[in-house]
């Protein structure tokens, strides 16, 4: 997917502040038009929202990263 479609949200920082990030995942995740997609960056694998956008007719992709974070790729078909 083009990186111009595809945008990134680091939720690291949000949970470093005890802020929960699920309101911004989610409005980000439904705000996305169709061929867009969104890479959401977590200190650990976000099993639960794995599951939940499955359950919604995602197909997430999951990547580790480098500097020991997790990516979920989904996009919007």
């Amino acid at each position: 997917m083009p990186t111009s479609l595809m945008k990134t949200l680091d939720v690291r920082p949000l949970l470093a502040r005890g802020e929960e990030p699920f309101s911004v995942i989610r409005a980000r995740v439904d705000a996305l038009a169709v061929g867009q997609g969104l890479t959401v960056v977590a200190p650990f694998l976000p099993a639960p929202l794995i599951e939940l956008l499955k359950g919604e007719g995602f197909q997430p992709t999951i990547e580790r990263r480098s500097d020991g974070g997790w990516a979920v790729m989904v996009w919007r078909k």
